[in-house]
This record gives structure tokens, C-alpha cells and sequence, in this order.
């Protein structure tokens, strides 16, 4: 090799080295994380308009509110009344109305939604929690009103 194959070799990777060091730039965060995401608690809308396409396995609330809870033992035990919306962008509880009959004497509890199981057997949305009607009656109570206000 001649000397000057040698130098233009070495002053190449020089210059290449200070890019091979360079610390790699982490990926985009996801759009659930972005500070953008999500809807605000605020008078004014401060974001402009974005459109978001639902995918077939994303879950409509208005198919979870009314349905039955069931136990493991395939057991009514509640009944999906509301979800709970940490800062318009985590669903953080499941209200369960627990107990009564025909509205009367039904008291609420919130479950963590990692603690339920959700899924839809010939076109009908089924819940399922780990428990009883008598855990459910004796867990922490939630004052829930059903009004808009």
C-alpha cells in the first residue's frame, strides 16, 4: 500500500469516528404519551383538529356501559355503569353498580381496569372480574351520580 492510501485511510476514519460516537437520538414516543394526546381540561380547544381512524379491535364505550360483570364462575356480580378518564387520556376505573334490584339499593365500586377482562362471543360484549357479589358488596364505595352535572 502506498503511503498515501495509508493517510487517506487513517484521515477517513477520523472523520467517521466522532459520528460513530454519537449517542443514537431515541425513537418518536408513542402518541398515547405525547403531551399532545388526549383531551385537555381547559375553556378553549388550544390543539388544531386531528382525525384518528378506529382499528377493529379498539373497544367503544358505549358498548362496555350496561354490560354485565361476571365472575370466573360465570356469575352476575355488577354491572358496567361508567369509565373513568384520568386527565381525558387513561382510563384509570370501571364503575361497577353492585347489589339492588331494579335500581334500588345498588351502591358503586371502581375497579382497576387491569383487573378486567373484556371480550365479544357472537357479537355480545362480555366483562369478567375475579371476584364475588359479596367482595364487590363489601369493597370501597364510590357516591356516583348518573347526571351530566
Amino acid at each position: 500500500m502506498s503511503k498515501n492510501t495509508v493517510l487517506a485511510a487513517l484521515a477517513l476514519s477520523c472523520i467517521a469516528a466522532p459520528v460513530l460516537a454519537q449517542t443514537p437520538t431515541p425513537p418518536a414516543t408513542a402518541p398515547s404519551s405525547s403531551p399532545d394526546t388526549g383531551m385537555k381540561m381547559a375553556d378553549t380547544a388550544t390543539v388544531k383538529l386531528k382525525y384518528v381512524t378506529v382499528k377493529p379491535a379498539d373497544v367503544m364505550s358505549s358498548k362496555l356501559v350496561g354490560t354485565t360483570v361476571y365472575n370466573n364462575k360465570n356469575e352476575n356480580v355488577g354491572e358496567v355503569e361508567d369509565l373513568v378518564i384520568e386527565n381525558g387520556k387513561t382510563i384509570t376505573g370501571v364503575v361497577v353498580s353492585v347489589g339492588g334490584f331494579l335500581g334500588l339499593g345498588e351502591s358503586y365500586v371502581v375497579l382497576d381496569p387491569s383487573t378486567v377482562a373484556i371480550s365479544n362471543k357472537d357479537g355480545k360484549w362480555v366483562v369478567h372480574a375475579d371476584t364475588d357479589k359479596d367482595t364487590l358488596k363489601s369493597a370501597p364505595k364510590f357516591e356516583y351520580s348518573k347526571k351530566k352535572s
